[in-house]
């Protein structure tokens, strides 16, 4: 009986999203606020930092291992 339960409740989601209408469009401007804030934001506001100062991977590596350790180092 207990293995009825995971069915149910993806049905009743199920059924319900079928059954919007004003939801449905909710749902669509949600996603494309996502799009926007993890896609076309990242472009424009949040450059690769390493990729543009440091030329191998080896410096960048470097670079995180110091920024990351270099508080501990200092105390």
């Amino acid at each position: 009986m207990e293995s009825h339960y995971p069915y149910r409740i993806y049905r009743f989601y199920r059924d319900g999203f079928k059954k919007m209408t004003v939801g449905k469009i909710l749902w669509k401007i949600i996603f494309i606020k996502l799009i926007v804030m993890f896609a076309v934001l990242k472009v424009f506001f949040f450059p690769n930092y390493l990729k543009t100062n440091f030329s191998t991977d080896q410096q960048r590596a470097d670079h995180v291992i110091h920024q990351l350790t270099g508080s501990v180092e200092n105390n």
